[in-house]
């Protein structure tokens, strides 16, 4: 196999015939990129919903664990000490709107973004908190270890075609659930809609992405790829037929290869956007510039948990605020700063969200790890907090709101299906559409409304 973008093959010996000859073997999700590609054509000719992408996109900064509303963006400073937490409100320059303490980056720009108080749905687990807000439906394949039903981005790809004008149209970026990263399933589909994936691990579905240990190596990479381009001749080329070209043509032309080369950006503009993660926030920018429809890029935790799992188990809730969301203040401001200076922010819509909330009342128990007494909180699906910017939207406001004690909403009750048709809805896609499951059923992308408050 022709592999570009890891180190276990040949590129640096340069390339032969034969290898290009082999460029069809170049896979995405089990089939080849061409292969791909003919199936994609052959549905655009069939009557299935397909359209083409417009300008729209999406960044998805994806919390998985499930991040407390109460430490966030839902503040619940009159209640009981349990249910408060250990941290204070501060004023933003929104009247009236409140977030975190730890937040203050948050706090200067609070009329850039919405903040929607009151989604809700009804599965604590994560193996069905995930695919519910994904797929809309908790259904979880045990098998596979990840969604039964196609994820977002598997949608955005089928609908808009694997590749449009030498890009993927959607991809994913960064910290995993088992060993995929949500949005990117696509459950009873089969593999040939995946959007590929960039892991800590390296690739998982697909040589047409680049290598996640490797993303500080463009260099390398790039040099690699000039010398593939610079190695062939016009016989192998005129060899290839249409499929196998342009496959060829979306690994190596310029559009991805410079989307993914951050030495282009100003020194200072990665110094804004911080280190680790927020490096990735910064190359989802590149890639929806570039013409990607939508990103996901997975927010890790840290050293105190390693996710967004706050169990009292796991480790003190208190010490892995600190510790996260200076990090996340500073990648999010700067992302979303970063969309309006460009002028992309009636284009790029930024989403920071993960599957669920927390109990509103709070626990103290004995950590798993480090033995000490720790202060958590459990799952909660029955509220939860999503940040909403840009995407030529109504910015600066709240949507709905919960209890006193953020237990449920009170206010606008939102679920995962407006969710999701908020993003298909922004990205230019009919939610109303559906597709067949493996019955034959058609099942419909989206069954809830978008949010017209964001219009």
């Amino acid at each position: 196999m022709l592999d570009l973008f890891t180190n276990q093959h040949r590129l640096c010996d340069g390339v032969t015939r034969r290898n290009m000859l082999r460029v069809g073997t170049l896979t995405i999700g089990g089939l080849t990129l061409a292969d791909t590609l003919r199936i994609q054509a052959q549905a655009s000719d069939s009557n299935e919903y397909r359209t083409t992408p417009s300008k729209k996109s999406v960044i998805l900064l994806w919390q998985n664990g499930g991040p407390s509303h109460l430490e966030t963006y839902d503040m619940k400073p009159n209640a009981v000490r349990d249910v408060r937490g250990p941290f204070s409100p501060i004023k933003t320059n929104v009247p009236g709107i409140e977030i975190c303490e730890l937040l203050p980056m948050h706090a200067k720009i609070a009329d850039k973004f919405t903040l929607i108080r009151s989604c809700s749905h009804n599965y604590a687990g994560h193996n069905d908190g995930i695919p519910v807000m994904m797929s809309g439906y908790p259904n979880w394949d045990e098998s596979k270890n990840e969604s039964v039903h196609p994820e977002i981005g598997a949608v955005v790809s089928r609908v808009f075609g694997q590749c449009h004008q030498g890009v993927p149209v959607a991809c994913g970026m960064g910290a995993t659930h088992y060993s995929y990263v949500p949005t990117t399933a696509t459950g009873y589909w089969g593999n040939r809609y995946r959007p590929p994936t960039v892991s800590e691990k390296g690739l998982l579905n697909s040589t047409a992405t680049v290598d996640g240990r490797r993303l500080d190596d463009r260099q390398r990479l790039l040099g690699s790829v000039d010398r593939l381009r610079s190695d062939l001749d016009s016989g192998v080329m005129n060899s290839l037929d249409s499929f196998n070209r342009q496959a060829f043509e979306i690994i190596t032309g310029d559009r991805a290869r410079i989307a993914f080369d951050l030495s282009r950006e100003d020194p200072r503009t990665r110094a804004r956007y911080g280190e680790g993660w927020a490096q990735q926030a910064l190359l989802a920018r590149r890639l929806v510039e570039a013409g990607v429809s939508f990103v996901t890029v997975g927010v890790p935790g840290g050293k105190e948990i390693y996710n967004w799992d706050d169990h009292a188990v796991n480790g003190d809730l208190p010490t892995a605020m600190r510790e996260r969301l200076p990090g996340l203040d500073q990648a999010v401001t700067a992302l979303i700063e970063d969309i309006y200076q460009r002028g992309l922010d009636q284009d790029v819509m930024v989403i920071v969200s993960g599957e669920f909330g927390r109990t509103p009342r709070g626990n103290i128990q004995k950590g798993n790890s480090n033995g000490k007494m720790n202060w958590g909180r459990d799952h909660w699906p029955h509220a939860m907090s999503i940040l909403v910017s840009g995407g030529g939207k109504r910015m600066g406001q709240v949507i709905g709101a919960t209890n006193s004690m953020g237990e449920h909403p009170i206010q606008r009750e939102l679920t995962p299906q407006n969710f999701r048709s908020m993003i298909f809805h922004h990205l230019g896609i009919d939610y109303r559409q559906a597709f067949n499951d493996q019955a034959g059923r058609p099942i419909h992308i989206s069954y809830g409304d978008h949010i017209p408050e964001l219009a």
